[in-house]
């Protein structure tokens, strides 16, 4: 069975993710500035971005563990630091905490952000009309940071930054799974040709979901992020249930 929209709720401009797509993007464009072979992005990235050694030591990495980490010698190099021999942080004033809530407005690539935008704009504008626009930007952000803290948990001593948007976006495809999961994905978010038009949301989700656990760690994916993301999703959409779902079109009187 397709499942119900409320025609006037799918009517409403989906402002939230709009908006979110548009930061994420001037982001990339304005400050990120790929295009600009001036700006050391490594720098850039070690500068603003979340990193796990970080949050959980309450402080910024120090010289050594950021040159043990880009030379590829120790990727956890924070373990290695004691009290007796740690040398100055390279960014002092580096607000950690801030960090983990910036980090999900930076991408690595041009691939990155637009993998990550596509589904946003896919799956998005559905979670949001059913959340209302407020609560879907507080469920995005948490999402988020509950994916962060997920792959903080598994590699909590780790010195690579953590970067883009996905945690926060595979939060949105686990309530879309929960609310929507006989939807196709054309409609009514965004026209997609091709063979994604006859694929429902719940086999190319359950799909996306089971890939996360056959993704190779060497290739930088935080797949662990991803997965801790999508569970909230699940999770938030079932607690609140019926709450989210438009209420059922009333039947017709019937004649004479």
């Amino acid at each position: 069975m397709r499942d119900r929209f409320d025609p006037s709720a799918s009517a409403r401009v989906p402002w939230v993710t709009i908006l979110l797509i548009a930061v994420n993007a001037a982001i990339f464009l304005a400050v990120q500035r790929p295009y600009d072979r001036g700006l050391n992005q490594a720098r850039f990235t070690y500068q603003y971005a979340a990193i796990p050694c970080e949050l959980t030591r309450g402080r910024p990495l120090t010289g050594d563990e950021v040159t043990l980490t880009l030379s590829g010698i120790d990727t956890h190099a924070c373990q290695r630091v004691t009290r007796a021999h740690r040398d100055q942080p390279v960014f002092p004033s580096k607000l950690v905490l801030v960090s983990a809530l910036y980090s999900m407005f930076l991408h690595g690539s041009w691939l990155h952000i637009g993998g990550n935008m596509l589904f946003l704009w896919l799956f998005g504008p559905g979670v949001e009309r059913r959340m209302g626009s407020l609560a879907f930007l507080g469920f995005y952000l948490v999402s988020g940071l509950v994916a962060t803290g997920a792959h903080i948990a598994v590699q909590p001593s780790a010195t690579v930054p953590i970067v883009g948007a996905s945690g926060a976006i595979a939060g949105v495809m686990g309530a879309y799974l929960v609310l929507f999961p006989n939807n196709r994905l054309w409609s009514p978010d965004l026209p997609v040709v091709g063979a994604m038009a006859t694929i429902r949301a719940k086999w190319f989700l359950g799909f996306w979901f089971v890939l996360q656990f056959f993704t190779n760690p060497a290739e930088g994916v935080a797949w662990v992020a991803h997965v801790g993301g999508f569970l909230f999703g699940v999770m938030v959409a079932l607690v609140l249930g019926e709450r989210l779902r438009p209420a059922p079109a009333p039947s017709a009187a019937p004649a004479g």
